[in-house]
């Protein structure tokens, strides 16, 4: 009988989380028995670091557990359920953003707000450039604005390179940001997670420093920006 996620919202049955070698990669147990994934299959993760930060997000539960305090344990979850049955679709559908990458959107007015954009977004688009050989039309306004057939294709193809497990939390790091450019410089180390979050957010903070900022913005912002790191955490894990 596996420790499954049947476990959600029920209270601590364990007393130690550990990891152990399996196949070509890490379990994670409780009590010696292994964790299963909703879909009842083997919580079976590519490496160590993975499987430790699993293990100790279900060692840090107390007598009820509480799943939005286990990201690392959703997102395998969902690589192992989701994902890998579902490669493609999930793949084609995160390489589409960089179809609208926010970074190729720059404000026509206020000048400032556009100095900030082109400070902050620029770099990242030579980064891509030189990196990937991506070449990205960056226009003014908000209209959607077609990209390069031959770009569009490297995304695509570099988004298909991706382990399940990489790209689950690759469509978190996009999905927060509307950025296939910041993903791809956290997966490549490119800048520290939270200083790309900061790039993603340069309208918002414009807004706020404008018209100051309501509670639910600000607590919408602070999920997303846990989501995102903690897909980045994710991915360091992997590495």
């Amino acid at each position: 009988m596996g420790a499954g996620m049947s476990a959600w919202a029920k209270k601590r049955f364990w007393t130690e989380a550990s990891v152990r070698p399996e196949g070509n990669g890490f379990a994670v147990q409780l009590d010696g028995r292994p964790v299963k994934t909703p879909a009842k299959a083997p919580l079976i993760v590519p490496t160590r670091a993975l499987a430790e930060k699993i293990a100790a997000e279900w060692h840090a539960q107390d007598d009820k557990i509480q799943p939005d305090t286990m990201p690392a344990t959703r997102t395998a979850n969902s690589a192992i359920d989701k994902v890998s049955a579902e490669f493609d679709a999930v793949a084609d559908l995160v390489a589409a953003y960089g179809e609208t990458d926010l970074l190729c959107y720059r404000a026509d007015a206020p000048q400032a707000l556009r100095a900030r954009q082109d400070a902050a977004w620029d770099p990242l688009l030579d980064w891509a450039a030189a990196r990937y050989g991506l070449r990205f039309v960056v226009v003014t306004g908000v209209m959607p604005h077609p990209q390069p057939p031959e770009t569009v294709a490297a995304l695509a193809q570099r988004v298909a390179r991706l382990s399940a497990f990489e790209l689950t939390a690759f469509h978190d790091l996009v999905a927060m940001t509307g950025s296939l450019v910041i993903g791809l410089a956290v997966i490549d180390g490119q800048d520290v997670p939270e200083r790309l979050w900061q790039t993603s957010r340069i309208d918002e903070d414009w807004q706020t420093e404008q018209w100051g900022e309501d509670d639910e913005a600000r607590a919408l912002a602070l999920l997303r920006r846990k989501s995102f790191l903690d897909a980045a955490a994710f991915l360091a894990a992997l590495r």
